[in-house]
């Protein structure tokens, strides 16, 4: 779940360490809660309170390239993202606090397997591109 207005407490430790100075640092809030704080250049800052949601954020922000999150509550979903598709909007919709993956399914009138599929796709060329900035030593 993101959470933009609850910062790490303490100094946390990196879970995954991506190309291009994106990672998932695990942290401990204010609350004692673990959190998961997804990092990238010049992105805010954004917390999950489970691996996997921080995990598929960071793939859908690998899928469009970056986006800016920064504002999102008063404008809505990063148009960026918006534009990419139905899997990726899908994808970053699941990431949500406030929605879960029957959620979706429920907007989109489709099954929850349906959603899962359009994860596992964002997932897959999200892996592509990092792998292709490692092969071309673009990092």
């Amino acid at each position: 779940m993101i959470r933009s207005d609850t910062g790490p407490q303490t100094d946390g430790s990196p879970v995954d360490d991506y190309v291009l100075g994106v990672r998932i640092v695990e942290s401990v809030a204010a609350d004692g809660d673990v959190q998961y704080q997804f990092e990238a250049p010049n992105h805010t800052e954004i917390a999950f309170d489970n691996l996997e949601d921080a995990r598929l954020y960071a793939d859908v922000y690998f899928d469009v390239n970056g986006f800016v999150e920064d504002g999102t509550g008063e404008r809505g979903v990063p148009p960026e993202i918006v534009q990419a598709g139905k899997d990726t909007l899908s994808a970053y919709l699941v990431t949500c606090p406030w929605t879960d993956i029957n959620w979706v399914a429920s907007f989109y009138g489709v099954t929850p397997t349906d959603i899962e599929r359009y994860c596992s796709w964002v997932r897959d060329r999200a892996e592509e591109i990092r792998t292709e900035v490692t092969e071309r030593g673009l990092e």
